[in-house]
């Protein structure tokens, strides 16, 4: 058994004394690991670093096995995220709800599309409420996605302020003042009240941004890790937890 695919490091183990069991997120073959031989030598100490793209060979006797891992860098993203420690937060974050919330070997090429163009994001100025969306459309790339175009209750496309905890569709303000208390309020970063664009918007941090991930992990925890018995990976707490601690500052 053998393929070349293009992939994101979602995260690497040692292996014995000089091996590396590596986690990726392949293009064509989903979530995928294997033994890099050497992974621990000063050589490829810097190329296994979570959130680089690489180009992967894998190479395996039979489909079930773990398999050996030849891995060459394409892109190193995780050194231009490393002195600035929000971007790196969210890098850790994206990389660990892939890694927990995928099952292995099932291919999700708009996933790995997805992650690899927020790997760039998050280097701009913008990569704050960049991330948030990225969230939103991971769910819709799984088959979870929220419909923030139209108030579910009539239709409309305007003055849209909530959501609904269940369905994850938009409700406008006049339809859900009633039941505003059960609902979520949309998030400018999601396009909601005062949604602006550019890097003013990624200046948001704080509150808004803290709940829009609270928003976007309900979604996750109820159709991704609540069904597979996983709790929600540390490094998404800690990253909403962050901009909690910003807004409060």
């Amino acid at each position: 058994m053998e393929w070349r695919d293009e992939a994101i490091l979602l995260g690497a183990r040692r292996h014995g004394e000089a091996g590396i069991v590596a986690s990726l997120m392949t293009r064509a073959h989903g979530r995928h690991a294997g033994l890099v031989r050497g992974g621990q030598s000063r050589r490829l100490r810097g190329v296994l670093q979570p959130g680089n793209r690489l180009t992967a060979h894998w190479r395996a006797r039979l489909e079930e096995h773990l398999g050996s891992l030849t891995v060459e860098l394409s892109a190193s993203h995780a050194a231009a995220l490393m002195l600035d420690a929000g971007r790196l937060s969210a890098l850790t974050a994206a990389l660990a709800l892939v890694e927990a919330g995928l099952a292995e070997r099932e291919p999700h090429p708009h996933v790995y599309e997805s992650l690899d163009a927020l790997m760039t994001a998050l280097q701009g100025p913008d990569w704050a409420r960049t991330y948030v969306r990225w969230e939103v459309g991971l769910l819709g790339d799984l088959g979870f996605g929220l419909d923030l175009s139209a108030c579910a209750a009539t239709g409309v496309t305007e003055d849209l302020v909530y959501l609904s905890p269940k369905t994850g569709r938009a409700v406008s303000r006049e339809a859900g003042r009633p039941y505003r208390e059960r609902l979520f309020r949309l998030p400018a970063a999601l396009g909601g009240p005062g949604a602006q664009g550019g890097a003013q918007g990624a200046a948001q941090g704080g509150a808004d941004l803290a709940d829009a991930l609270a928003l976007s992990g309900h979604f996750l925890a109820r159709h991704v890790f609540d069904p597979q018995g996983k709790p929600m990976p540390d490094a998404r707490a800690r990253l909403e937890a962050r901009f909690r601690k910003e807004a409060a500052a």
